[in-house]
């Protein structure tokens, strides 16, 4: 109990008798949450609960060995002699533990606290054959550790009836407040700490203690001193550095799989992986591993400042292995990995919405069912309108499979709708969203023969329309998975809250291209011409905004020239064809800065294997030899060329054409990304 003295200064009521009674109570003062270990504790001190063993298990700086002294408080209240032991401190060996037990307890046996549990291993067996079963009835063992209790404590039959197990976990947001209030920090301070200590108990005291002394953190980077005190009881049971190049994948990926430990520490994959999945502050989902927010923060803050340059390259091997995945799968994985891909953008504008929904675990991005649709219309209603109801509305109908959703046990909690344009609806016409941004399109920067035009144009969440997380969950995932797998020329997304969507599509290179208000509601058009800027391009900008920021469209120098038309890009393969072996004429062919290649040489590549594709189709053959004697390895004239085929001259002519023709069929399925290049040797064209 606490009195106040006539100086307003607390003192004890009870006078103690030594220096230890002073401290423990100090400490229960300070003492906050864990009110299910305690309540299981205490039946179990009663007699209350079968329960003989308590294991209380998680990472390093959690709470446990505070726990226990709060319950070896609680013990010594109710009358019982606890014994407190430290498992670093013990022999791991029967005679070591005996030893101990019997110097720490007065009445050895009746109640065995024991810390740091992990340190024990070697007779885990022994205490659970021989040790604990000799305890009287009435015994009582708390054991603590970073690691939860092996299988032997739970599968066995008699075992399972005596033990309790608890995982420790990260204070919730009131204990967190209490433990800030109890340690002196005032009001407007305990917000800031709140969100740098992210419920972690010792990270939470360390930072009050720096709050105490005048400073106060805006990141864990700028208190060094308390990441170091973090990282030794992250980073000392590291056997290797192959499992600390695992600990920083875990830390930058959002889910680690075996597969991703496969790119970042080769063989060792296996082994590292089963580490990991064995270390406290990590958690098992079921898409991979993923450490809680702070140990993240904490581990990504160390390896930045320790090795940049490494740190980088392993940030580009998670990228890459990320971007492949979406492109060779399909269905939930692709989604999954989408939003993996979105996770690694976690310092873009929208931090906290990421944050807000990987500590939430996976919600999957999937495609909407019929009986979906008319609760979706009603929220778009709700939130835009009836008129943008209306248009949505005939859009499901017309173009039903480009709609998904987010599903929780509420419902359908957030969607996201796009369009490819031309599709032949009727909606073309009618929603004047799309038909503003055709019409842009058509007075810039024109589509050609066969090209698309992806535009997002419906997506919200139920709570908080565009800015609710499951919107940017939706509209997030959706684009991911069009932009980074379907040939589309343009790229368009549309957003009713410019406010707050355009920061992060500034952060993603988008610009702000076309604005239409319909029934009174602005809509703004957020695009890409991906063929001045292609997605690979793109993704490889996005990397290095993902590592460290940035904002902006790409700078002009990275932009390839004006797309041509197909007239234009007919005459200019006829002129690469013509200069295949004169590279100061090829460098000057309009093909040159297309998706045919960067240079004169990546041209002349595309153009070859353009050329080797016609091989094995009808007549291909016979279609590839002409063009292999007419420009690859020219004849000295179209005479000659006729002659060593073996043809006519008025057949070879033919022949000549409709070889040109079909090669820049090919050539231009690759300009708008129907088809991708083959690679053909100058030595394989040589053969015929």
């Amino acid at each position: 109990m606490l009195v106040h003295s006539g100086l307003g200064v607390e003192t004890e009521s009870v006078v103690a008798t030594v220096l230890g009674d002073v401290i423990e109570r100090a400490r229960r003062r300070n003492f906050v949450g864990r009110r299910a270990e305690l309540r299981a504790f205490g039946d179990a001190l009663a007699g209350r609960s079968p329960a003989r063993v308590l294991f209380v298990h998680g990472p390093g700086g959690i709470g446990k060995t505070t726990l226990l002294l709060e319950m070896f408080a609680r013990a010594r209240a109710a009358g019982r002699v606890p014994a407190l032991l430290d498992g670093r401190e013990i022999d791991p060996s029967p005679e070591g533990f005996r030893q101990a037990v019997a110097q720490a307890a007065a009445a050895p046996g009746t109640l065995l606290l024991v810390d740091s549990y992990e340190h024990l291993g070697a007779i885990d067996g022994w205490l659970r054959r021989d040790f604990i079963p000799g305890l009287p009835a009435d015994g009582l063992v708390v054991l603590a550790g970073r690691e939860p209790p092996s299988a032997a404590w739970r599968v066995d039959p008699g075992w399972r009836q005596v033990v309790a197990i608890h995982r420790v976990d990260h204070l919730d947001e009131t204990d967190s407040v209490d433990l800030l209030a109890r340690a002196g920090v005032i009001e407007p301070v305990r917000r800031r700490l709140l969100a740098l200590g992210r419920g972690h108990p010792l990270t939470l005291a360390l930072l009050a203690d720096v709050a105490c002394g005048g400073t106060v953190p805006e990141s864990l980077a700028e208190v060094p001193d308390l990441i170091s005190v973090l990282l030794e009881s992250l980073l000392r049971d590291a056997p290797s550095e192959a499992h600390m190049t695992g600990l920083a994948t875990c830390a930058r990926a959002w889910l680690t799989t075996e597969d991703l430990l496969r790119k970042t520490v080769g063989a060792e994959a296996p082994e590292v992986w089963g580490w990991l999945r064995r270390r406290p502050f990590v958690q098992c989902r079921p898409g991979g591993l993923t450490p809680h927010d702070l140990t993240r923060e904490v581990l990504e803050a160390e390896f930045e400042r320790r090795a940049p340059d490494r740190y980088r390259s392993l940030h580009r091997i998670i990228h890459d292995h990320v971007v492949a995945g979406i492109r060779a799968t399909t269905g939930p994985d692709r989604q999954l990995l989408a939003q993996q891909l979105a996770y690694l953008h976690r310092r873009s504008p929208l931090t906290d919405a990421y944050f807000t929904l990987r500590s939430q675990g996976t919600a999957a991005v999937v495609p909407a069912r019929p009986d979906e649709y008319a609760s979706i219309l009603a929220l778009i209603e709700r939130i835009d309108g009836e008129a943008s109801a209306a248009l949505a509305e005939g859009w499901f109908a017309d173009e039903p499979d480009h709609l998904n959703v987010v599903r929780t046990e509420e419902g359908v909690v957030g969607f996201a709708y796009g369009v490819f344009c031309p599709c032949g609806s009727p909606m073309e016409e009618r929603d004047p969203v799309v038909r503003a941004i055709l019409d842009h399109i058509a007075r810039t920067a024109p589509t050609r023969p066969g090209e698309r035009v992806d535009i997002g144009r419906f997506w919200s969440g139920v709570r908080d329309a565009q800015r609710d997380k499951y919107a940017v969950l939706a509209g997030s995932v959706t684009s991911i998975m069009t932009w980074c797998t379907e040939p589309v020329a343009w790229s368009f997304v549309v957003s009713v809250d410019p406010e707050y969507w355009g920061p992060f599509f500034d952060y993603l290179g988008f610009r702000p291209l076309v604005e239409i208000t319909v029934a009174g509601r602005l809509h703004v058009a957020y695009g890409m011409d991906w063929r001045r800027f292609p997605v690979e391009a793109w993704l490889e900008l996005m990397n290095e905004r993902e590592h460290q920021g940035g904002t902006g469209p790409p700078p002009e120098s990275a932009l390839r020239p004006p797309p041509l038309c197909r007239a234009e890009f007919d005459d200019a393969v006829r002129s690469a064809l013509q200069n295949l072996h004169r590279p100061d004429r090829l460098a000057g062919c309009p093909l040159v800065g297309s998706r045919l290649g960067a240079d004169a040489g990546e041209v002349r590549a595309s153009v070859l294997a353009a050329v080797g594709r016609l091989a094995g189709t009808p007549k291909g053959d016979q279609l590839r030899a002409v063009l292999n004697r007419t420009f690859v390895r020219a004849a000295p004239s179209q005479e000659a060329a006729a002659e060593v085929l073996g043809l006519p001259f008025s057949t070879y002519r033919r022949n000549l054409a409709r070889a040109i023709e079909r090669v820049t069929e090919l050539l231009w399925a690759m300009e708008i990304g129907t088809a991708g290049p083959t690679g053909v040797s100058e030595q394989e064209m040589s053969t015929d």
